[in-house]
């Protein structure tokens, strides 16, 4: 684990990265999502609240992913399965760290998290989590423009540029139906919702500046709402 060496103690706020393992088209890799999760726990972890020490620990890299199960390189352990894994660490967790924050890489996890964090909540834990994701436009949702920004800042070389095309950007709820049935192989072969092909490093590091700050105020406030989510 690395952050800051508080030791185990009421103070110690316990970050994990929680991504999942799925296809993101030709240009990124699987773990893409783990990989910003990952980056984003650190980010956190840089400037936490006034006297706390933080330590992020290793990413939980599987997650739910079923709508992406039809494409080679994706591994999903469903909604039922991550809520108890995220259960049971989080009580583990808490036996030396006073809070517990999961920073989320995506978007089909936020079930999970609805159903573990208030339960960590109930059971008297100070759980809460956070989205690292993009306020993304709802045509540009998996593997487009922001996704492959962020790695092309973050992780460049994890990006294959000249594998990039354009997917499926219609607005999501447009395409909702037929991915509920078919999931996201019904509405883009290639994988990908939204277009990487203009994506570049700046962007990504504009995204990203927005992204961590945003977090940081969160985690600043921690104002958990009623699904555990830091307002």
């Amino acid at each position: 684990m690395t952050g800051a060496d508080g030791g185990p103690g009421v103070g110690v706020l316990a970050v994990l990265p929680l991504g999942a393992t799925e296809q993101h088209g030709p240009h990124l890799p699987p773990e893409t999502d783990t990989l910003l999760a990952e980056a984003a726990a650190h980010a956190v972890v840089v400037a936490p609240p006034a006297g706390v020490p933080a330590r992020v620990l290793p990413a939980l890299a599987y997650g739910s992913s079923g709508e992406h199960q039809s494409f080679p390189g994706t591994v999903s352990i469903g909604t039922a399965a991550l809520a108890e894994t995220l259960l049971e660490l989080g009580r583990s967790v808490s036996s030396w760290a006073g809070r517990l924050l999961v920073v989320n890489g995506h978007g089909g996890n936020v079930d999970a998290l609805r159903r573990a964090v208030p339960r960590l909540r109930h059971e008297g834990r100070d759980a809460a989590w956070l989205s690292c994701r993009t306020a993304e436009d709802d045509r540009d949702t998996h593997a487009g423009h922001a996704e492959t920004s962020l790695m092309l800042h973050l992780h460049p070389g994890r990006v294959r540029p000249e594998l990039a095309a354009r997917g499926c950007v219609l607005p999501l709820p447009r395409i909702l139906p037929a991915m509920r049935e078919g999931g996201v192989a019904a509405v883009s072969p290639s994988g990908v919702l939204g277009d990487p092909t203009t994506a570049s490093a700046a962007e990504g590091e504009r995204l990203w500046d927005l992204l961590t700050a945003d977090a940081r105020s969160r985690v600043d406030r921690w104002r958990p709402g009623d699904d555990g989510m830091l307002r």
